[in-house]
Order: C-alpha cells, then sequence, then structure tokens
C-alpha cells in the first residue's frame, strides 16, 4: 500500500523525490558493508532502489520477478476505501482470513510468501556464505520476516518494515532444509 492509501501491489509508481533520498540513505549506510550480489524485484521502484546500492559498490543488479510485491488483481490502483465499497465480500473474507483470502485476479499472502521462501533459498544456495542485498516490497519481505522469525504468517500485515529499511538476515542451511519454517 502507498502512503496514499492505494494499492500498487505489482505494479505501482517509480520511486518519488522522497523515495530517491531514502534510496540514497540506504546506500549510505550500507557504503561500509562487504556486498557480494544484489538481487531486486522487477517492478521499477524496487529497481530504482537496487541501482543505487549497486553503483556504490560496482555491483550488477539481479532482477528477479519472485521477489516482487502481492499482485493486488482487481483492487490494484483503488484506495482501501474505495476497495471496501466496490468489494465488500472480498475484503471480508481477507479480514476473516488474511492468508488465503485474495483480490479478483490477485495472489494471495500465502502463494505471496511460497514464492519469497523460493526465491530467497535459491539466491541462499547460489550465493553460501555471502552478502546479499535483496531488494523487495513491504509485504513480500514481510512473509519472509515471518518465516525467519518464526512469527505466523497471517501476522504478515503488522511485519512490514518501512520503506528503504534495511534488516539482515543470516541465511543458514537450517532455514534452506526446512521449508516449512515460521509458516503457521
Amino acid at each position: 500500500m502507498e502512503c496514499d492509501g492505494t494499492l500498487s501491489g505489482s505494479s505501482g509508481p517509480t520511486l518519488n523525490a522522497i523515495g530517491r533520498t531514502q534510496a540514497e540513505q540506504l546506500a549510505l549506510q550500507l557504503r561500509d558493508t562487504k556486498i557480494d550480489a544484489i538481487y531486486s524485484s522487477d517492478l521499477e521502484r524496487a529497481r530504482e532502489t537496487a541501482r543505487v546500492i549497486a553503483k556504490k559498490h560496482r555491483l550488477a543488479v539481479s532482477l528477479d520477478p519472485q521477489l516482487r510485491e502481492i499482485n493486488q488483481g482487481e483492487w490494484k490502483g483503488l484506495l482501501v476505501t474505495e476497495v471496501i465499497a466496490r468489494f465488500p465480500r472480498e475484503w471480508s473474507e481477507r479480514e476473516r482470513d488474511p492468508l488465503n483470502a485474495r483480490a479478483p485476479g490477485g495472489e494471495s499472502v500465502a502463494e505471496v510468501a511460497a514464492r519469497m521462501k523460493h526465491a530467497a533459498d535459491r539466491i541462499g544456495k547460489q550465493h553460501p556464505n555471502e552478502t546479499v542485498v535483496i531488494v523487495s516490497h513491504g509485504l513480500a519481505l514481510a512473509t519472509l520476516l515471518c518465516w525467519v522469525r518464526g512469527i505466523p504468517l497471517d501476522q504478515a500485515h503488522s511485519q512490514i518494515l518501512d520503506n528503504a529499511h534495511p534488516e539482515i538476515i543470516e541465511w543458514s542451511r537450517e532455514f534452506r532444509n526446512d521449508l516449512s519454517k515460521g509458516i503457521v
């Protein structure tokens, strides 16, 4: 969700001036970190952020569509108030079952989590004992954090980080061997 309450999901805006400033500040925070690889969602706002970080480290960015934000389907571009008015049954289902409900034509939180787990596991296997930056999106990253922290996935919305907030995850063999970890 954008700061204006619009559901953008797997499409949406490029970085605005605030977003570009946040990306620059994030790159500064990471300037002394040895980074071996940078992966990014292929959505433009994530690519822009990843490019700013990559430039400071002289690295290429690997684009990965599995790192995209949730597909909001027919809710894409609508304000939450509009969704509630136009899709009351589906919104009630989302409130009742936040894990499995989906917008018409969209995907569920559980589907996003499975996609993110697969991507993180693949990236971890490709870069053992390396430092990898993953640039993705709020809910997509929150599902990954739920898994790693052992938080029930139906609480993913409460785990969404601020934009351009770095989160360090040590990806160990145990995570790769237990793909059900944290999914309750």
